[in-house]
């Protein structure tokens, strides 16, 4: 079995698959416009910011798992893997602490103007009167828009700064009280530093519009470690030059996708924006713990067949009834059952056999697209080899 490593990986972990039997393909250099080339004979494709589109997915003859080293599956095609039944997988909050620990570093760079700090002095300037002018996090509002593993990272960071942390749609935290809230128009308002840490959808698309910079204050401070999408740029240049916020990004619209080169962007022309090479999981605690959960995964895949972290799995089906079947473990009983329903054209949407101690009996619990009739019902409960027959609407 073939595994393709499309981005830096540690030599450590890239061993350990080896020496799970598999022939590995390190490859870092490879970027969406090559990675087809790669791709042809690959069971397992792992991936961390390189991105994964159709074609790539579509050359791909005997591709069946593809892993994202870290937390966001963004730049995966997922319909694509859906419509080739490819398990697509991912290692949550294995970098949460190295991402909130730059967006902590990110609100102390824009408080103290650190890097203005640090060019001024490399280009042999002494300003120490206008750096003298910070305020401060000490008692400051913050507002995580987001409080998944990374917010409650950032929250705990945050509350030992002495600073009061606001998250939605979460009122505490490991014994430690959060203020909640629910509406963007009465926290943006009154708080002074907001961080962003949500994954990319459809509702977050574009989010921080004009309207939600309309609700900030002037001078607010602004950090986005998540996805650039969830910022309108213009929007947010705008607000910058109407009301002074100052920004920190990590992620930015137009990041080049290679890992060194030229960079241009609009957001260069401010004074008021930091921007960082989207290092927000780029410490070498956090890369080990990932890929240690990538090669978990690919291990348990190998042994059982299991998807730890599962990420296309369907979330909801369209599945009207239920029906359990009680049954000697025998070969050729499931068979005939599904025979049975394969009679009155109903689809079985999800099943699932679950075998009593002893292996003597087991429990087939399906759920089924449409109902069966009676007559059917009738015939599955006279088969010899089933002890009992149940069967609801959903």
């Amino acid at each position: 079995m073939k595994v393709l490593v499309a981005d830096k990986f540690p030599e450590k972990f890239l061993s350990q698959m080896k020496e799970l039997g598999l022939e590995v393909n390190y490859s870092p250099q490879l970027v969406e416009g090559n990675l087809h080339e790669a791709i042809a004979d690959t069971d397992i494709l792992v991936v961390r910011s390189t991105k994964v589109n159709a074609a790539s997915i579509e050359k791909a003859n005997l591709l069946n798992l593809i892993i994202r080293a870290g937390a966001g599956v963004n730049n995966i095609d997922i319909a694509a893997a859906n419509k080739k039944g490819i398990y697509v997988a991912n290692c949550p909050g294995m970098n949460s602490i190295a991402v909130a620990e730059l967006a902590v570093g990110l609100m102390l760079s824009l408080d103290r103007r650190i890097p203005d700090n640090v060019m001024d002095f490399k280009n042999s300037v002494w300003n120490k009167g206008e750096y003298s002018k910070a305020e401060g996090l000490f008692g400051k509002n913050l507002a995580l828009i987001g409080v998944g593993n990374i917010g409650k990272e950032v929250a705990k960071r945050a509350l030992a700064f002495g600073m009061n942390v606001y998250g939605k749609d979460i009122s505490r935290i490991e014994g430690v009280a959060i203020k909640d809230f629910s509406e963007m128009d009465k926290i943006l308002p009154m708080c002074d530093v907001i961080s962003i840490h949500l994954p990319l959808t459809p509702q977050t698309r574009g989010l921080f519009n004009k309207e939600m910079f309309g609700y900030l204050h002037p001078n607010t401070l602004l950090i986005n470690t998540s996805r650039a999408e969830i910022i309108d740029e213009e929007a947010m240049l705008e607000a910058i030059k109407e009301k002074n916020i100052r920004v920190a990004l990590d992620v930015f619209k137009g990041e080049p996708e290679q890992k060194s080169g030229a960079v241009t962007s609009p957001l260069q022309q401010s004074k008021n924006i930091y921007v960082t090479h989207h290092i927000g999981a780029s410490t070498e605690q956090a890369q080990n713990a990932v890929a240690a959960e990538t090669v978990r995964i690919i291990k348990d895949y190998l042994n059982s067949g299991l998807i730890a972290h599962w990420v296309n799995k369907a979330t909801t089906i369209e599945a009207s009834y239920q029906l359990v079947v009680k049954h000697f473990d025998k070969p050729g009983v499931l068979s005939s059952i599904f025979s049975v329903i394969k009679e009155e054209d109903v689809n079985i949407e999800e099943i699932e056999n679950i075998i009593f101690d002893g292996g003597l009996i087991a429990s087939c619990t399906m759920k089924l697209k449409a109902g069966i009739s009676a007559a059917r019902l009738q015939k599955i409960q006279e088969n010899p080899n089933v002890l009992s027959v149940s069967y609801i609407a959903l």
